[in-house]
């Protein structure tokens, strides 16, 4: 398939003209005027016709517009071909590029009107003139695609792929439909080269690519192009394939290294994300216009990069720290600028829907690493909050792209079956040992009390947990991945719920280990307090605790799972769950051999304990969620135990701990008051 010309004869040429643009006006006003006629029949089958025949316009003016725009980028491609130092090098070229831009003047000016028509006529006057003028090929492309651009704006047509391209689908495609004409490299060197005429263009003529969208080989390889031996594949090749060879065509004048140093641009550099943010900016877009832009030092390589890579233009990839970089980039930016509220959205923005995704995958590689990217995230926007001055928050900004750095190192480790056993194994063991200890206590409780009737509710809750934790997992693997605002709030509320629930039974458990006061408890209040409704609450007591933990690890196995080694995952799976009910085994013999007034003694400190970690995570878990501010201390970060270097979690631990210390010093006073 020839996407544009070199050298032919005009004579060669002239016979394969497009149609007639005077013709193609007169087809385009018929089809209006029938409409406008059908437009006053009143019956059912006038109504279909009726919407046949506007369907027939929308169509017919789409395809108008889709030839103007590849007249258009043909002229701005190939009129360097031209004309060169104000003077023609090419006659037949130079008469080409007169009639392609007559022509598209012509049908400019036979468009339905609208706001923008005038403007894009006298524009296409002005570059009908250019050429005439003998301009410079630079300025000349400039003006063709300058009008281009304001054609699809006043005219939309669809003009980006549903999805990213598949580059292996499309050198298949080339090597069976290209090859022949445009060699196996896309050289123009093919088989059938020398019997065309003209001859078949070389993709790797690097100064008619950088002139070339993607969008105009899609639009050739899909209409063919008159006037060569191009034709159209619309009929023989889905979208999706057309698609995916003209994107295969646009690599071929990038070289592997220019596209890994394209690579590192786009993940170091917010401005080129900026500019290229979805594939519909990509396919449009021309590597002079965008050196003009950004430079050419960066325009070919990250096009050579993205051409090749178009998946990378996908926000919602797993390359969550290209996400984080640019939200934290706009941050600043937006900070910089006066916009402190904005400036914190995009901030929290860059850790949920940037790193939160891949914070359980570094979590298993270094735990160390995601514990200072966390403070790091934390303590920018504290200084967003306390309003610092821009250079104190880009300085933070350099920090976390560092970090940020060292997590793509980390990540991109080889993930051996030992790392990641060991990973999946200590996931489940640090995990499951709270919820554990919550629901140890509970059945050891009515296991103390002889109310093993009750038993079947607590029973009921964790393992309706577990169950839910593996629709959570269904949904996590089908989503690819859970809303990091949505993760936070779990933990957050469930949390908090947890311990507010903790520290009342850590006060009772301790006012029932004091002298006496159990067994009067027992004889006089157990059988009217253990009621239907508290059997209820036992229920959803052992279910929060037991499903927050299920979360947390399920997203983590999620994210596990898609590096591989589904063997050593399971593995992994399989020796935690094995340790936990050892664990599980341990505790409840332990517990049953305590007297009663010691059990309840040993409860009460550990549910407090319990409630104070849980009150610290919870804080910590709406602060990464927005809903709370995050104002940084010098503290260390002990996450096993709630702790971390916050004000607000450690002044939540602080009361929570205070209430408990209150309640127990009460039940210590109140001892030589006798029980009612």
């Amino acid at each position: 398939m020839a996407a544009d010309s070199d050298q032919s004869s005009a004579g060669a040429r002239q016979r394969r003209r497009l149609m007639s643009p005077v013709l193609r006006s007169m087809a385009l006003a018929l089809m209006v005027g029938g409409a406008a006629m059908l437009d006053h029949r009143s019956t059912a089958a006038g109504a279909v016709v009726d919407t046949r025949a506007s369907a027939a316009i929308d169509a017919a003016i789409d395809a108008e517009v889709r030839q103007i725009w590849k007249l258009l980028d043909y002229v701005a491609v190939d009129y360097i071909g031209a004309v060169a130092g104000g003077a023609v090098i090419s006659e037949a070229e130079y008469a080409e590029m007169t009639e392609f831009a007559a022509t598209a003047l012509a049908r400019l000016t036979a468009l339905p009107p609208g706001a923008s028509q005038p403007a894009l006529v006298a524009e296409a006057t002005q570059l009908q003139a250019a050429i005439a003028a003998f301009t410079e090929p630079r300025e000349v492309a400039r003006l063709a695609h300058a009008l281009a651009d304001g054609l699809l704006a006043a005219y939309p047509v669809p003009m980006a792929p549903a999805a990213a391209p598949n580059l292996a689908r499309g050198g298949a495609v080339f090597a069976e439909k290209c090859a022949s004409c445009h060699g196996i490299d896309g050289r123009g060197d093919g088989v059938l080269e020398a019997k065309l005429d003209p001859p078949p263009i070389a993709f790797t003529d690097h100064n008619r690519a950088r002139e070339r969208s993607l969008f105009s080989l899609y639009e050739v390889v899909s209409q063919g192009l008159n006037g060569t031996s191009m034709r159209s594949f619309q009929a023989e090749l889905s979208e999706a394939d057309r698609w995916a060879v003209a994107f295969y065509a646009g690599t071929l004048s990038a070289t592997p290294e220019l596209r890994r140093a394209g690579e590192d641009l786009w993940k170091d550099d917010a401005t080129l994300r900026a500019r290229l943010p979805n594939l519909e900016t990509l396919v449009r877009t021309i590597e002079s216009a965008l050196a003009a832009d950004v430079g050419g030092d960066k325009a070919r390589p990250v096009l050579a990069y993205l051409r090749s890579q178009p998946a990378s233009m996908n926000q919602n990839s797993s390359d969550g720290l290209l996400l984080a970089r640019s939200h934290l980039a706009e941050s600043l930016k937006a900070y910089q600028a006066g916009d402190a509220r904005r400036a914190g959205t995009l901030a929290l923005a860059a850790y949920l829907d940037g790193f939160e995704p891949v914070e359980a995958m570094l979590r298993s590689r270094d735990a160390d690493l995601l514990a200072r990217v966390e403070a790091a995230m934390i303590e920018y926007r504290s200084r967003l909050n306390a309003g610092a001055s821009a250079a104190e928050a880009a300085a933070q900004v350099e920090v976390l792209n560092g970090l940020f750095k060292a997590t793509e190192i980390a990540l991109a480790a080889d993930q051996d079956a030992m790392a990641t056993f060991l990973g999946a194994f200590t996931i489940l063991l640090r995990e499951g040992v709270e919820a554990l200890l919550v629901v140890v206590a509970m059945i050891s409780f009515l296991g103390k009390v002889d109310r093993r009737d009750v038993l079947p509710y607590v029973h009921a809750g964790w393992i309706g947990a577990l169950a839910a934790g593996v629709v959570t997992w269904g949904i996590a693997a089908s989503l690819v991945d859970i809303s990091g605002a949505n993760r936070e709030l779990t933990e957050g509320i469930s949390s908090l719920f947890a311990a507010v629930v903790l520290l009342g039974v850590g006060i009772w458990m301790h006012q029932k280990s004091l002298a006496g006061r159990w067994q009067v408890y027992l004889k006089e209040k157990l059988s009217a307090a253990l009621t239907r409704k508290s059997a209820f609450f036992l229920f959803a007591l052992a279910f929060v605790a037991v499903y927050r933990e299920v979360f947390e690890t399920i997203l983590f196995y999620v994210a596990l799972w898609t590096r591989g080694n589904g063997g050593s995952i399971l593995a992994g799976l399989a020796a935690g769950a094995v340790s936990l009910a050892a664990l599980a085994a341990v505790f409840l013999r332990t517990s049953r051999r305590l007297p009663i007034t010691q059990f309840f003694s040993a409860s009460s400190l550990l549910i407090a304990i319990l409630a104070v970690v849980l009150a610290g995570k919870g804080i910590a878990a709406l602060q990464e969620a927005g809903l709370l501010p995050a104002i940084v201390v010098n503290s260390p970060r002990v996450e096993a135990l709630g702790i971390y270097p916050s004000a607000l979690p450690l002044i939540a631990q602080a009361v929570v701990l205070v209430i408990a210390v209150a309640g127990y010093l009460w039940n210590t006073r109140s001892i030589a008051t006798p029980p009612a």
